[in-house]
């Protein structure tokens, strides 16, 4: 057991006093005590991507996540690397800011930073340039040379910095105890004996509460450094989730018929979000704008829930009761979610509205599971979020759907049940008239999601 946070910073070792706040920002650290400026702050809400930094994993993938929501206490043994750490041969810059100087890629700098640790970690990571800038804003340079800097960028090869060895531990300031247990059996003793601590997986939405609203919450019990809620598995029948695996990592397992989960989830936040946010934290925050929880609804997703007691089975949707309420007992843990493969044939389907594509909360989502034979619906699932007080199924629309033809006419009648299912609040995304249309326009256009899966998915889209 230590008192005092240590981190690889930079690919060198740190023990922070035992002063130090746990739940004191990664970003307010950097640029306070440890002197490192370069990663700035622009939002504090983990919009801009101003403050990204790199967490450098031991299986060499690097993730990017925002530095202004992360908190001290987290980052217990873990490697982080800041735009400082960046160095070519004998400290010369390194590669990825030669390519963006020399492209043109920045003009007044401030976001300069954050990109070019997003730069780094796409590197190595690959994928779609437009989803590694999506956690970036730049105000002057237009994205063309940025992107076209992305676009030429190769991994260094650097290895991951050695982690010190998990422990069990506890830090302690004034007013504040951060409890960072490292095993499933020390985690649920502590829920018992703590059971208003707040539980704290990726923060990407408790860190609000520290960077946005500066609290200082006098018990925390973080779960990164708790294997058991790090597995993850799967099988022909489905993915076991461990409740604090990132987004990031369930998405290497996402292909076949769980793709439509994966495509939604790429526009679930940034990569800075989803290099920490957890399906767990989805659940266990139950917010009705939540985007994983209409996907875990139809394709009825169980939980495995702890504590000193024993263990319960549930499913997401008994878990989930109200308007951020669910189930779980103030001893409980969300241990793992379970969520099985569509059968075969069966039409998966995932939605999100909002005002803008990458980086924003949805106005409404859905998630719909349809199976269709000798041209009659077998079965629908049908789910939204921001459609009332929790995510929930849409019983009347899909009982108008069961046993219906396949006809755009069906799916239109239970586009009308929709508004017994549901009473949509007006709000700053949208208002009560607009969700309750758009939630039906989503199911009547999922008739040709059903009827005609060949045809490409800008054709769906429109």
């Amino acid at each position: 057991m230590t008192d005092r946070i240590m981190l690889v910073l930079n690919g060198t070792p740190v023990t922070l006093p035992a002063c130090t706040s746990p739940t004191m920002t990664l970003l307010d650290w950097l640029r306070g005590p440890a002197g490192l400026t370069g990663t700035k702050e622009g939002c504090a809400e983990g919009d801009c991507g101003a403050c990204t930094v790199v967490l450098e994993q031991p299986d060499g993938h690097r993730a990017p996540i925002n530095a202004c929501l992360a908190m001290l206490g987290q980052l217990h043994g873990l490697a982080v690397r800041t735009v400082e750490g960046l160095r070519g041969a004998e400290g010369a810059a390194h590669p990825v800011q030669h390519l963006l100087a020399e492209g043109d890629a920045t003009q007044c700098g401030f976001c300069t930073p954050g990109i070019t640790m997003s730069a780094w970690a796409h590197a190595r990571e690959g994928g779609a340039v437009h989803e590694a800038l999506a956690g970036n804003l730049c105000r002057c340079t237009g994205y063309r040379p940025i992107i076209e800097a992305f676009s030429r960028l190769e991994d260094d090869g650097a290895s991951p910095p050695a982690l010190p060895a998990a422990a069990s531990a506890s830090f302690a300031a004034a007013g504040q105890v951060f409890h960072h247990p490292a095993s499933l059996a020390e985690l649920l003793v502590l829920r018992a004996a703590q059971p208003e601590a707040m539980l704290l997986a990726g923060g990407t939405d408790l860190g609000l509460l520290v960077s946005e609203h500066r609290q200082r919450p006098p018990a925390v019990i973080g779960l990164l450094g708790v294997p058991e809620l790090q597995a993850l598995s799967a099988n022909a029948a489905g993915i076991d989730i461990g409740a604090a695996v990132s987004y990031a990592r369930l998405l290497r397992l996402l292909d076949g018929r769980l793709a439509p989960l994966a495509a939604m989830m790429t526009r679930l936040g940034s990569r800075q979000i989803r290099a920490l946010g957890s399906i767990g934290g989805n659940l266990g925050t139950a917010s009705p704008i939540g985007d994983a929880l209409p996907p875990l609804l139809v394709l009825g997703a169980s939980l495995r829930i702890a504590s000193v007691r024993g263990e319960r089975c549930t499913t997401a949707e008994d878990f989930l009761i109200g308007y951020r309420k669910t189930t779980l007992a103030p001893d409980e843990v969300i241990v793992s979610v379970h969520v099985p493969r569509p059968a075969e044939g069966a039409v998966l389907a995932c939605e999100k509205v909002s005002k803008r594509h990458d980086q924003d909360i949805s106005a409404i989502s859905a998630a719909f599971l349809v199976r269709a034979e000798a041209g009659r619906i077998a079965g629908a699932q049908l789910a939204f979020g921001g459609m009332g007080p929790m995510a929930a199924r849409a019983k009347h629309a899909e009982a108008m759907l069961a046993g219906a033809l396949l006809a755009p006419a069906c799916f239109a009648d239970a586009a009308d049940e929709l508004a017994k299912d549901f009473a949509p609040l007006s709000d700053l995304r949208g208002s009560a008239a607009y969700r309750l249309a758009a939630a039906q326009g989503l199911l009547r256009r999922l008739y040709w999601r059903v009827a005609r899966p060949d045809l490409p998915a800008e054709v769906h889209a429109l």
